[in-house]
C-alpha cells in the first residue's frame, strides 16, 4: 500500500482563502471516493470548524505532536458528517512556548505505516512563520498557495516563496509548487487582473490556477459548518472546487498519485 499525498495550504497573509480551500478541495476528494486526512494546524482551529468538528474537552489535538515525541497523531483523528472525510482538529490554546524544535515531527508522524490508509492528507497551516509552518513543509509533497488579488496577498506570495525555495535546498527536496489559486477573483476588476498578471510573470503562468470566482455562498457554508459541495451544490463556489480538484489530480502537478487506494482484502 503506497503512502498518502501530503498537501500543505499555505500563505503568509492572513485571510487568504487558506481554510475555505482546505476544506472545500479536501471534500470534493472525499466525494470522489478518496480517504481524506485534514490536519488542521492553525491555532484558530477555522478547519475544524469548517467541517463541523469540534475539540472535545481533554481530547488530544493535533498540536501535541509538537510537544511530545510519543505522541501518535491517530488519536487526534476524528471523522466528519461525511464519507471518506476525516479531521484532526487544531489545539486552540497552543502557543509553541513548550514546542520541540525539532522540524521533522510532522513527517515522521506521517511516515507511520497505520496511516497509509488515507489517500491524501491537508494541511491548513498558520500564516506565521514558525515551527509550525516549517513542519508543514518538510512534510509535505506539495504546496498549494491561495491568494487573494491584491497587495498585500501577492506580498504574502512571495515571503512564502521565500521559505519554499529553502526548503527544497535543504529539508525536503522533493517538494513540489502545486499552484497560485487566486481566491475571491472579479475578472472585471482592473487590480486583480493586474495582481495576477504580475504574479504570472514571477512565478510562470503555468503555475496560475483556475481561479475561485467570488460567491457569498462560500461564506455561508462555511457560517453552516457545511463544506460547499454539500452546502450550495450549485453555486459557482461549487464548481469551481470541483474544477481545482480535477485540476490538481492532473499527472504533471502532483508527484504522488491522487487516485483512491484499492484496498487490500
Amino acid at each position: 500500500m503506497t503512502r498518502p499525498f501530503i498537501l500543505t495550504v499555505s500563505n503568509r497573509k492572513g485571510g487568504s482563502g487558506k481554510t475555505t480551500t482546505v476544506v472545500n478541495l479536501a471534500a470534493e476528494w472525499a466525494g470522489r471516493g478518496r480517504r481524506v486526512l485534514v490536519v488542521d494546524l492553525d491555532t484558530q482551529g477555522h478547519a475544524g470548524f469548517g467541517l463541523g468538528v469540534d475539540l472535545a474537552k481533554l481530547a488530544p489535538a493535533v498540536h501535541t505532536v509538537f510537544r511530545d515525541p510519543e505522541f501518535d497523531i491517530r488519536t487526534a483523528v476524528r471523522p466528519t458528517a461525511w464519507p471518506n472525510l476525516w479531521c484532526a482538529p487544531a489545539d486552540p490554546l497552543y502557543d509553541g512556548l513548550d514546542s520541540l524544535r525539532d522540524a521533522t515531527l510532522l513527517a515522521r508522524q506521517f511516515r507511520r505505516p497505520e496511516l497509509t490508509g488515507f489517500d491524501v492528507i491537508v494541511l491548513d497551516t498558520p500564516p506565521s512563520l514558525d515551527l509550525v509552518l516549517t513542519n508543514a513543509m518538510t512534510a509535505a509533497d506539495g504546496v498549494l498557495i491561495p491568494m487573494l488579488p491584491h497587495a498585500l496577498s501577492a506580498e504574502g506570495v512571495k515571503q512564502l516563496s521565500r521559505l519554499f525555495y529553502r526548503t527544497i535546498t535543504t529539508a525536503n527536496p522533493g517538494l513540489k509548487l502545486m499552484g497560485l489559486l487566486p481566491i475571491m477573483a472579479g475578472e472585471r476588476i482592473g487590480h486583480h487582473r493586474a495582481v495576477i498578471a504580475d504574479i504570472a510573470r514571477q512565478f510562470g503562468p503555468e503555475r496560475v490556477l483556475r481561479s475561485i470566482r467570488n460567491d457569498i455562498q462560500l461564506a455561508a457554508a462555511f457560517a453552516s459548518r457545511q463544506p460547499i459541495r454539500h452546502f450550495a451544490p450549485r453555486s459557482r463556489g461549487a464548481l469551481d472546487y470541483h474544477l481545482l480538484a480535477d485540476e490538481l489530480a492532473s499527472p504533471w502537478r502532483s508527484p504522488v498519485s491522487l487516485e483512491p487506494q484499492k484496498k487490500v482484502s
